[in-house]
């Protein structure tokens, strides 16, 4: 079987490729600029290439067919038209890269399945990833191209820590702040429920999906089982590092309106996502991927991460704008307090 990625590198899909190149056996293509090759296992084939010039991919992929071809970074409607176009024809399956933050926030119920509503007045990101979907399953219901639509939640590996509130530079200077016994931003009460996928486990549902004659023409979201509150995460992660969790609970729309002018989006990330309670159905995929299942806890698996970050220096990238930015609403909030 014979797979091409666009992208392949990312969080989610180098355990992918991974997989099926040391454990299944795929030949496998990669189609990116070549910025992390590193992490390119041993036997897979690179095209170096912007997957935006469509005149000079469509060269390169000249005279090539694939039984899969994967889309992992696409956004915009534009892309997946622009993929459409590259591979009608040329591939027997063209799997979507989507976004469990497509479904309609808050739900009408906090059990979500494939068949929960899409829309999400809160993020662009999950609006846009709406009108690839509906593109992409219009071209299967007129045209037979065989579509798959994957819906990942929040997905993490060894180089990240999944975290609800962080600044633009990502989750290390909230570690940091644990570190340093400082107290750390958790959005809303810290009770509502999320699920944090290790990429390992997310593989194991995606590669069981690729070649899949029941996967054609439908939509799979792809989760782990366990969930968990916020402050029982953040509590995991503080457990892991030794230390104890000084958490600060602040309202999502609070945290919204104090963090516009520094550029956060916790309006789409949080209110949009984050904030609100879902726990996945998986029996859908379940059913198409009978070896689908959970193999690392969260426990383990943000071990596996801290293990890592606070081994490999370039991982821990800090933040003082986001750290002053803490500080500052936790004081405000607190001298709100002594007002009342």
């Amino acid at each position: 079987m014979k797979a091409l990625f666009i992208g392949g590198t990312g969080t989610i899909s180098t355990a992918i490729v991974k997989r099926l190149a040391e454990e299944l056996g795929w030949e496998v293509w990669l189609l990116n600029r070549g910025n992390r090759a590193e992490v390119v296992p041993a036997g897979v084939h690179q095209i170096i290439a912007d997957i935006s010039d469509e005149a000079d991919v469509a060269k390169k992929l000249e005279g090539m067919e694939f039984d899969v071809v994967n889309e992992f970074i696409g956004f915009v409607p534009a892309q997946v038209e622009r993929d459409y176009r590259l591979f009608k024809g040329k591939t027997k399956q063209y799997i979507f890269i989507s976004s469990a933050s497509a479904y309609h926030k808050p739900a009408a119920s906090y059990i979500i399945t494939e068949g929960t509503t899409l829309a999400n007045p809160h993020w662009e990101y999950s609006r846009n990833k709406i009108a690839c979907e509906e593109f992409l399953m219009q071209k299967y219901r007129e045209e037979g191209f065989p579509v798959t639509i994957v819906r990942p939640s929040h997905t993490y590996d060894e180089r990240n820590v999944p975290l609800g509130v962080h600044g633009k530079k990502g989750f290390y200077q909230v570690i940091k702040r644990m570190l340093e016994g400082k107290p750390v931003i958790i959005q809303g009460d810290g009770s509502s429920l999320w699920t944090a996928t290790f990429n390992t486990d997310f593989a194991i549902g995606y590669t069981g999906l690729m070649g899949n004659r029941h996967a054609i023409g439908e939509a799979f979201q792809i989760t782990g089982d366990e969930t968990l509150t916020w402050d029982q995460i953040y509590q995991t992660i503080a457990d892991a590092l030794g230390v104890e969790l000084k958490a600060y609970h602040v309202a999502s729309e609070f945290l919204s309106a104090a963090g516009d002018k520094y550029g956060f989006d916790f309006e789409g990330s949080l209110t949009g996502d984050k904030s609100v309670s879902v726990v996945f159905d998986n029996r859908k995929l379940k059913r198409a991927v009978p070896d689908m299942r959970t193999n690392v806890r969260f426990d383990q698996g943000v071990r596996i991460a801290l293990d890592y970050v606070l081994s490999h220096p370039e991982c821990q990238v800090e933040d003082p704008e986001f750290d002053a930015w803490c500080d500052k609403v936790i004081a405000a909030l607190e001298e709100a307090k002594t007002k009342i």
